[in-house]
């Protein structure tokens, strides 16, 4: 029995081969309505109207399917690459908006108010830690309990205010951009 001189050929650059819908569903195992649906997604490379290229088509969905498998998800259920694209714009656009916020002082980077905190913190307790030695020459001469007691709430009052003088404009990043009303309020 002779070979066909087809069947001894051997072929060792398959980057050009294509072939139709139906062979590659047989050779991926999915119906032909998935090979459409694959190629919509850009997964599988159309060649020409019903023709694929085998080389890319097969890597890209054993791509996908690794993709799928390394994520846990079910390889049947392959990524869709428009659900992806989608997702990706979805944060793109929510990255902007809180670039935007931050802009416009709507927001805060944390690093900002943990700055801006720390500082007013740290002199408030400074001055609290102070009111004992500035009360005491005053509070020795006297003996009015009454006296005493405004004097101390006087200044634990002056003090509590200073933390009451909250200023939004300290909270502000480099990348805030002020309205014109605002910048005038600077000068």
């Amino acid at each position: 029995m002779e070979k066909n001189t087809f069947d001894l050929m051997k072929t060792k650059d398959i980057s050009s081969v294509t072939v139709s819908a139906s062979v590659l569903s047989d050779i991926i195992g999915v119906g032909d309505r998935r090979i459409r649906q694959l190629a919509d997604e850009g997964i599988l490379v159309r060649a020409a109207k019903g023709r694929y290229n085998l080389n890319s088509s097969v890597k890209n969905y054993i791509l996908t399917l690794r993709i799928a498998a390394d994520n846990g998800e079910d390889p049947d259920s392959v990524l869709n690459l428009d659900e992806v694209k989608a997702q990706h714009e979805k944060v793109k656009m929510h990255i902007t908006q809180l670039k935007l916020a931050l802009m416009q002082g709507e927001v805060h980077k944390s690093s900002d108010v943990e700055h801006v905190m720390n500082d007013m913190l740290s002199s408030f307790r400074a001055r609290l830690l102070n009111v004992p030695a500035k009360l005491a020459p005053l509070l020795t001469m006297r003996d009015s309990p009454d006296w005493i007691r405004e004097v101390i709430t006087k200044e634990i009052i002056e003090v509590l205010g200073q933390l009451k003088e909250y200023n939004p404009k300290d909270f502000y990043s480099e990348d805030y951009l002020g309205t014109d009303s605002e910048e005038a309020d600077y000068q």
